[in-house]
């Protein structure tokens, strides 16, 4: 029994509560003149009686709560389930979509030249509700992959844009010359966490690292609590680009970026994190909610906000 009340949201003392106002509802028989007798005040039989029936009343939603909290779930609990993740953890402004192509290896230095005359020309008309945080070539992990990130205004935002790209001649000319070069490619979309907002465009001259973590269904909460505390471990040695968690695509999805000088700064920074109070914790906490991992290594391209 002490399992399902935890799982309806009800303590486990809420039950011999709830067991004596139905016993005291089945024995309910008291009088007015008894009423009379237990009172130090003198009230008419009528006041009396409607004191009575409003008891009754109170009890009886009392324990129709305890039922229906038993059978049902607690309605405190159906109304924290209906603020759902996205609405807890994510910033709502934006929506950000994550494209990944994967390049025959013959073809690379062609996609580079069609992208580079190409998305700039998307991102810069003031007709699309979007604007390119970035696009990089995976150096070490997948190699001949390209990682371009999007930010739009909101769902709408990014059905507008594509309505209008679609109509368009140029775009259309551009996805034909694109297919051929491609051996897949594939997206997500996205959500930034609310504690932890996507850079704006800026020249580090460095490296980027694009981590993705598939997390076990039903664990994002969790996740999101614990980085949000070791994001402030982390955050005294590099500086964080961005953190989202998917909406569509590949769900239960989260990527972190990062932006280092080098490997080598890349290296002794993670060293140095675990000096800091509270960072061995986090990743203690986190690292079992977590399927699988992977760490990317970028490159930014030439017109990319974030290089």
């Amino acid at each position: 029994m002490s399992w399902l009340l935890r799982s309806r949201g009800i303590t486990a003392g809420a039950l011999p509560r709830a067991r004596s106002l139905i016993n005291s509802q089945r024995s309910f028989g008291t009088t007015p003149a008894a009423c009379l007798q237990q009172s130090g005040r003198v009230l008419l039989p009528e006041k009396v009686q409607d004191n009575d029936v409003e008891e009754k009343k109170r009890q009886q939603n009392v324990a129709n709560e305890f039922i229906e909290a038993v059978l049902y779930g607690s309605k405190k609990v159906k109304e924290e389930d209906n603020q759902t993740h996205s609405k807890m953890l994510a910033r709502g402004k934006y929506v950000h979509e994550l494209q990944k192509h994967k390049v025959k290896p013959d073809k690379v230095e062609e996609y580079i030249n069609l992208v580079t005359s190409y998305l700039p020309k998307i991102a810069n008309d003031p007709r699309n509700e979007l604007h390119l945080c970035g696009s990089w070539e995976v150096v070490i992990g997948e190699l001949d992959t390209f990682v371009h990130i999007w930010e739009y205004k909101g769902y709408p935002g990014h059905h507008d844009t594509m309505n209008r790209l679609a109509q368009d001649p140029e775009y259309n000319a551009f996805l034909k010359q694109l297919r051929p070069l491609l051996i897949s490619r594939e997206n997500n979309m996205m959500l930034e966490f609310s504690f932890w907002k996507t850079s704006p465009p800026m020249e580090t001259d460095g490296i980027y690292e694009l981590r993705h973590y598939q997390l076990k269904p039903g664990r994002l909460l969790e996740w999101e609590t614990e980085w949000r505390k070791g994001l402030e471990c982390r955050r005294q040695y590099c500086e964080p680009v961005g953190a989202w968690f998917s909406q569509l695509g590949e769900l239960h999805s989260v990527h972190h970026m990062w932006t280092y000088p080098d490997l080598q700064t890349r290296k002794i920074t993670r060293e140095d994190a675990w000096n800091v109070d509270g960072w061995a914790e986090t990743v203690y906490k986190t690292v079992r909610l977590v399927d699988n991992m992977s760490s990317y290594i970028l490159k930014p391209l030439s017109y990319s906000p974030l290089r």
